[in-house]
């Protein structure tokens, strides 16, 4: 019995956990939302440089966007960057168009692995409610670091397709600032009444056959 009972513990113990191991993005408070898979900071608004004030519409040539997130202090922190179009590993940039999808660039990952996002349409359609964390998400932004191979390329990401493609560094894209690591503690997220409810009745089993044993 003693055996038995271990064991329905351990199944709670396991539903609770998988509820809180979904939650890769976590919104950190003040605009900003830390995703806990990639070790990097977001800016809840994607296109703060207008909402700011620094640019009309946000649109910006790669340089330009470039130097605006090199410069940008928020949070109290300063080493903001665009968004790397690299996999992990170093290698990329890839590119593609329709099937052929960039998935692990950060643009990419955010898009598909932590949105939901369909190649070939708007993230805007998805279901995902992590969507909400932010603002102004369906644009095209610029990325980087420089693409060694073209000076006058460089990549972009486009949040209405998924799709990371080149372009020329004159062109206009928007610029979205990210950081390495996090910016502080997060709360705990708040689990699923439904799995709470479970492990309640669960618990209440074991201690029924507890008393009955």
């Amino acid at each position: 019995m003693k055996r038995r009972r271990t064991v329905w513990i351990f199944l709670v113990a396991s539903l609770a956990s998988a509820e809180w191991a979904d939650a890769l993005l976590f919104d950190r408070g003040g605009g900003l939302i830390y995703d806990q898979d990639r070790n990097i900071t977001w800016l809840a608004d994607a296109n703060y440089a207008k909402s700011s004030g620094v640019d009309a519409d946000g649109l910006m040539t790669w340089e330009e966007a470039n130097a605006w997130a090199e410069g940008l202090t928020y949070g109290g922190f300063d080493d903001w960057r665009l968004p790397s179009n690299l996999n992990p590993d170093g290698s990329g940039p890839c590119f593609g168009i329709a099937l052929t999808v960039c998935k692990e660039s950060e643009m990419g990952h955010l898009f598909y692995s932590e949105l939901g996002g369909t190649s070939g349409t708007s993230i805007e359609e998805t279901a995902d409610p992590d969507v909400a964390l932010f603002q102004n998400l369906d644009r095209a932004f610029w990325s980087g670091p420089e693409y060694p191979i073209n000076p006058e390329i460089q990549f972009f990401f486009d949040f209405k397709s998924g799709e990371q493609l080149p372009d020329v560094r004159s062109a206009a894209w928007m610029a979205w600032a990210v950081r390495d690591g996090d910016v502080g503690l997060a709360s705990v997220p708040e689990p699923n009444p439904f799995i709470l409810i479970g492990a309640g009745l669960i618990a209440a089993m074991i201690w029924r056959r507890g008393r009955t044993a």
